[in-house]
């Protein structure tokens, strides 16, 4: 398939520009490609440390066999849509012994709700914070324990931030696992309805509440196609997701089996074995 005569031009120009650094990106995250467990090149000293609480994973990681996927999660209770996670490491490492490995929550990032923060001071702090969580992204992978990364987040400057921490260990495999959507709630119309009818001065304070009460419900991404939704579609085209892992609600039978299967695929494609994907 042919690329648009525009897009071809702009891809060929950025190709371009940036064919120096790119070239010196490359041959750094080939350095730190290795054929054995990252955690080898450790001393005895650094690697006690890396799985002294690692309780049932102990065995494995101080051998030099099996791949260690690194969690970073942007769990907390503020963004229904990261709320799910609470629970995922759990199931991430549970999924990755069955699979020959181990996993370990290598650290968290911070994440704000746009939703909640709107039109008050914390909303100033909403596109600095991809920065921070980049860097906490990148502080999390940088303890060099692990063969893959798998990335616990989907709201808005969330998935970036995770992404431009990532790509400093661009020599890792690494998967994004998503919450899914909450089911849908009160209809839009009828939001927007009581909406303005309390603009009007026709619906009470509690009723407007109920109604956004109503539309955002329950754990999972907002209803609607914001950047929640957006991410988790651009996540899966640039293969960053497992298909179909976008639209799956949380609390599912399907949603488990999906988050079990990107850890196995972390474990399948780290340099340990043949099908090596670095991001």
């Amino acid at each position: 398939m042919s690329l648009h005569p525009v897009i071809e031009r702009v891809t060929t120009r950025i190709a371009e520009r940036s064919r120096d650094l790119r070239d010196d990106y490359l041959s750094r995250m080939e350095a730190l490609r290795t054929r054995n467990p990252a955690r080898a090149r450790l001393s005895c000293g650094n690697l006690a440390h890396g799985f002294a609480a690692a309780g049932a994973d102990k065995p494995l990681l101080r051998g030099a066999r099996g791949g260690n996927i690194g969690i970073v999660t942007a769990y907390n209770d503020m963004l229904s849509a990261h709320q799910p996670m609470e629970h995922y490491p759990a199931l991430i490492r549970a999924a990755a012994r069955n699979a020959g490995g181990a996993a370990q929550v290598a650290g968290g990032v911070p994440a704000m709700c746009d939703g909640v923060t709107q039109g008050r001071d914390g909303m100033e702090l909403s596109l600095f914070s991809r920065d921070t969580i980049a860097l906490a992204t990148a502080v999390s992978l940088s303890h060099d324990m692990f063969d893959a990364a798998l990335l616990l987040g989907v709201c808005d400057k969330i998935v970036p931030g995770l992404l431009i921490g990532a790509l400093s260990f661009g020599h890792l495999p690494v998967l994004f696992v998503p919450a899914g959507p909450m089911p849908s709630g009160l209809p839009n119309k009828e939001k927007a309805a009581v909406r303005q009818r309390y603009a009007e001065g026709k619906a009470s304070r509690e009723e407007l509440l109920e109604a956004e009460a109503k539309s955002y419900h329950g754990p999972g991404t907002c209803t609607f196609y914001g950047t929640a939704n957006s991410n988790q579609m651009l996540l899966e085209v640039m293969g960053l997701m497992m298909p179909g892992a976008a639209f799956v609600n949380p609390g599912t039978p399907l949603r488990d089996a999906l988050t079990v299967a990107a850890t196995e695929q972390a474990l399948k494609v780290t340099a340990l074995g043949e099908h090596y994907t670095p991001l």
